[in-house]
């Protein structure tokens, strides 16, 4: 056979040459690198630019400065090639003519290197880079001696992955991205690129169709929504003030620290009126919030998801950019300013995580190679109906690397001090809220999601390991055993749970009319059968204020000074109960209509004597809780608390005592839960003398009757309750007392 002529091979060379030009153009070619750029070729050097903006492109010695040559026009869409007869590939730029009397000299995207190493790209694979937000999404850069802005994002089943941005009028044809193969992450470097740009990713499905345009994963700032871009965003450049609490905030998470969280919804706890009901910014919510928390005495708030998220009404708990803190109340910068200002005042800050799911938004992770990339493929996997979100893939090493790094990019970057995992209830069970057959089991044949239980045991390996001094806080609403207790014992490995049975209890057991509490005495005391089994903490979450329940203070009974004295003697109860405490924005003033994300809260009503009161217990429990070791020094075993009588279920009272180190100084705690003054009540108490009176909700201070102690009472050596001593008391109505030992 003959061999083909010269003729032959140039016209088949010319035909792979015009293929490839039609697959840029088509926005097909899946290795642009290998295209694009300044190549050698046979007698030359070739260099190919695809600029629709340009209406002329000059190639120029990037040394010199110099135009070498223009670049002909091949194709009308704006394919400019040229090949130079002999040498060598060089340092060049271009210079752009747009044809209006504008332009601009810059660098070629295709002329630099790869910035991922292998060593990235490996660890990720492995599910073992626990910073990998360091290495994908957008970086501001100098590579190979030029500044710029690196992208690179996993998205290992497309076809085809470019970037669309402002830098190049979102044409998806002028920056397509490198494929790195292995792990399947694509990367580009876009020289000239500066922070405050907007972008996204165009992707090619395996099929080779075209994708919504998808926000980046590993965004650090968000388009304010309802618009939904990634912006790129300089992490580098905050200067924090924040050295002393980082140094101690470890005592303050401490199991035998007080901990009293205020839960904030940033955009409805004020709002400002004289402009349009606007939400305040990061930066004016560190001013009010962290003012009102010191004064409150509120150790930590604890923020409902800051993550970026479309649609306000989920709250933040629909996220579609788990890296960005929400563009709503301002720049990531400006959370970080939030933060900083809380722990230069003392307060630790917890944010709500959510590492359950994610919703179905085009713009986010669905799908976002075209393939189940983050979510499972069977729905009885991967969809939660109640919600109509997306379950992540726990078993695949790049989707917990994901979560992982996400963990920590907030403890690294943002300095907060604590993660409150949400929904860990519909991680652990494959079977929640699924009938049987919409549900697929494990591979032992049971409803626990294996994959889930060691995701979560890892992450707070990963978390306690990297930040010693943080804390994680599970939402767990079932009996799962061992959530707060450490991996090597076989627990989750989580700090502390909230004890959702405590909260339900109570709750409803302050809904009942007085006359009939005596009837669900046992509400309030079954707790302390379980109360030492977890590190828990006391919930009264924005759950409980929504969907239809009102407000606290609308479950309490009877007129309203008896509303409020419920709501009062409640309060005191939950502070003097074993477990670190959790309130939700208004209730500390008894809000008296249901929380409302959309509007502020009702502020005003600290103008009536009735909430300023409630306002005024809640701060000085706060300060009880804070300033009595007793109080918070053993909430999480059994040695700080015993029982007076528990069983006084005909006058409905409750008494108690809470122990610290010294046993010397306990807090003695008894619980009026009716509108009766029990006169000559005669109270059991650990050792004689005088008790001085630290807490009384019945204070006219408070709104109350002022009945009470006036100021103590001296125990006498007479038995009673099984203590040696005891206290004949007054006791309030619809009040709790603290007692303390003291001089009298």
């Amino acid at each position: 056979m003959a061999k083909p002529g010269r003729k032959t091979q140039a016209s088949a060379q010319q035909r792979a040459l015009e293929a490839e030009t039609d697959a840029v153009l088509g926005a097909r070619h899946d290795n642009p690198f290998a295209f694009l750029g300044m190549h050698a070729v046979p007698g030359g050097v070739a260099v190919r630019v695809m600029r629709p903006d340009a209406a002329r492109v000059w190639l120029v010695d990037a040394v010199s400065g110099r135009d070498v040559a223009e670049l002909p026009r091949l194709r009308p869409e704006g394919f400019f090639a040229l090949t130079l007869e002999g040498g060598q590939p060089f340092a060049y730029r271009l210079r752009l003519d747009d044809g209006g009397g504008g332009g601009a000299v810059i660098d070629d995207a295709y002329r630099f290197g790869p910035v991922l190493g292998e060593l990235d790209l490996h660890l990720l694979g492995e599910g073992r880079h626990l910073h990998l937000y360091r290495r994908l999404g957008a970086h501001v850069v100098t590579h190979e001696g030029v500044a710029g802005v690196a992208f690179a994002v996993w998205a290992p089943n497309a076809r085809r992955v470019a970037l669309v941005a402002d830098i190049n009028h979102w044409d998806g044809r002028v920056h397509p991205m490198r494929r790195r193969h292995g792990v399947g992450v694509w990367e580009i470097f876009i020289p000239g690129a500066t922070a405050g740009m907007n972008y996204k990713y165009e992707i090619h499905g395996p099929d080779g169709r075209l994708l919504p345009h998808k926000a980046d994963p590993y965004g650090f700032y968000a388009e304010r929504p309802p618009l939904t871009a990634s912006v790129v965003y300089d992490l580098q450049r905050y200067d924090w003030q924040d050295a002393d609490w980082m140094a101690r905030r470890a005592a303050a998470a401490g199991r035998d620290a007080p901990i009293s969280i205020y839960e904030v919804h940033l955009g409805s706890w004020k709002r400002v009126p004289e402009e349009g009901f606007r939400s305040l910014t990061y930066r004016e919510l560190a001013e009010d919030l962290g003012q009102y928390c010191h004064e409150m005495g509120f150790t930590h708030v604890e923020l409902l998801p800051v993550h970026e998220h479309p649609f306000s009404g989920s709250w933040g708990y629909q996220p579609i950019g788990l890296y960005a803190p929400t563009s709503r109340f301002g720049s990531p910068d400006d959370f970080r300013a939030f933060v900083d200002h809380l722990h230069q005042l003392g307060i630790g800050v917890i944010i709500d995580w959510v590492a359950g799911h994610f919703p179905t938004d085009a713009h986010g992770l669905a799908r976002f190679d075209g393939t189940c990339l983050y979510e499972h493929e069977d729905p009885r996997q991967g969809m939660h109906k109640d919600w109509n979100t997306l379950i992540f893939n726990y078993g695949r090493n790049e989707v917990c690397n994901y979560l992982y790094s996400n963990a920590l990019y907030w403890l690294d970057e943002f300095h907060v001090d604590g993660l409150r995992v949400d929904a860990v209830a519909s991680m652990l069970y494959l079977d929640y809220s699924r009938q049987p057959g919409e549900w697929v089991p494990n591979r032992h044949g049971g409803n626990e999601n294996l994959e889930a239980i060691e995701f979560l045991r890892r992450m707070n390996e990963v978390v306690y390991g990297e930040h010693p001094g943080a804390m994680t806080i599970a939402e767990e609403s079932t009996a799962w055993p061992m959530v707060s207790r450490p991996v090597h014992l076989g627990g989750l490995g989580f700090g502390y749970k909230w004890n959702m049975g405590w909260m339900h209890d109570t709750l409803r057991y302050m809904q009942k009319e007085p006359i009939h509490r005596r009837y669900h005495h046992d509400d309030l005391t079954f707790g302390l059968l379980y109360a030492f089994q977890e590190n828990f903490v006391l919930p009264l979450s924005h759950d409980e204020v929504v969907h239809g329940k009102g407000s606290l203070m609308g479950r309490m009974r009877g007129d309203r000074w008896q509303r409020f004295a419920n709501l009062r003697a409640y309060f005191a109860f939950m502070f003097a109960h074993p477990g670190k405490k959790l309130l939700f924005m208004g209730q500390e003033f008894g809000q008296e209509r249901e929380w409302d994300v959309e509007a502020s809260l009702d502020w005003h009503l600290l103008e009536d004597a009735g909430h300023e009161g409630a306002r005024r217990c809640l701060r000085d429990l706060n300060a009880a809780y804070r300033a009595v070791p007793a109080l918070h020094r053993f909430d999480c075993e059994a040695r700080g608390f015993s029982w007076i009588d528990c069983n006084d279920r005909d006058n409905s009272v409750i008494s108690w005592i809470r122990w610290g180190d010294d046993p010397a100084d306990p807090l003695v705690v008894v619980v009026n839960l009716t509108p009766v003054v029990r006169q000559d009540y005669r109270l059991g108490v650990p050792r004689a003398g005088w008790y001085e009176e630290v807490i009384n909700t019945d204070s006219t201070f408070y709104g109350g009757s002022d009945v009470g102690l006036k100021g103590g009472a001296v125990a006498e050596p007479l038995p009673w309750h099984g203590q040696p001593c005891s206290l004949r008391l007054t006791l309030p109505p619809l009040a709790a007392l603290y007692l303390r030992p003291g001089r009298g």
